[in-house]
């Protein structure tokens, strides 16, 4: 593959605030994959649109979106001047398992043992780990080079997808540690993270990501995933 047709950018998006995001209850009576934006998530959404328009430009995009409503309804938010064919809805981007039906109750002391056995490792009854998560990842993106070997490849990627699938996209691009990656927190809603094409044809984020956990050390190679 030619690294000469590799986008310019690939921008991962978290989907906006959804219903989720501010009722643990939903999840009792509405499956994970059909929550919707609260109005906030709207706003979000339409706020990074009017970045992301601003950054790209006349610069042809292509779109990969997580199948869940609240990441195609931030997809579609953010007004992106894109053509049908060069959208796709891709399964692999979507949010961890956790189970079907939720009890709040049963999540949270799964959570508080998530924290500690390890948010890489850990596997929800009848849901997911996220190595599970990483090893989907990994399928998707060698789906996505593959998409890169012609030169009318697009100049831009936006990727809109879920707070844990991009920090182990991330992981598995720049082949972050499991210590790394635990220590990072999520990307707020609706917030995009920047992947720079570099004159060598690497990658590196436009800022660094934000650790929870001060006390571990990112190594040489981890910071050099970032300008």
């Amino acid at each position: 593959m030619s690294l000469e047709n590799r986008p310019t950018r690939i921008v991962l998006v978290r989907h906006g605030e959804s219903q989720g995001n501010v009722d643990d209850t939903v999840y009792e009576r509405v499956p994970d994959h059909r929550l919707e934006l609260t109005e906030r998530g709207v706003e979000q959404a339409r706020a990074t649109g009017a970045r992301l328009r601003a950054l790209i430009g006349d610069e042809s995009v292509a779109v990969y979106a997580s199948p869940y409503v609240r990441a195609r309804q931030t997809f579609e938010l953010l007004g992106l001047s894109v053509g049908e064919r060069d959208v796709r809805v891709e399964p692999r981007l979507r949010e961890q398992d956790w189970a079907n039906f939720q009890d709040p109750a049963d999540i949270a002391a799964q959570r508080e043992a998530r924290n500690r056995y390890g948010h890489f490792w850990y596997r929800f009854t009848h849901g997911e780990s996220g190595s599970d998560v990483y090893d989907r990842v990994s399928t998707f993106l060698e789906s996505m080079h593959r998409n890169f070997e012609t030169p009318d490849a697009p100049r831009n990627v936006v990727i809109v997808t879920h707070g844990l699938t991009m920090r182990l996209f991330c992981m598995r691009w720049f082949h972050w540690s499991v210590e790394y990656f635990e220590s990072l927190e999520n990307p707020a809603n609706g917030e995009p993270v920047v992947l720079l094409r570099q004159p060598d044809l690497r990658y590196k984020l436009s800022k660094p990501p934000q650790q929870w956990d001060a006390g571990v050390t990112p190594s040489a190679g981890e910071r050099a995933s970032w300008l």
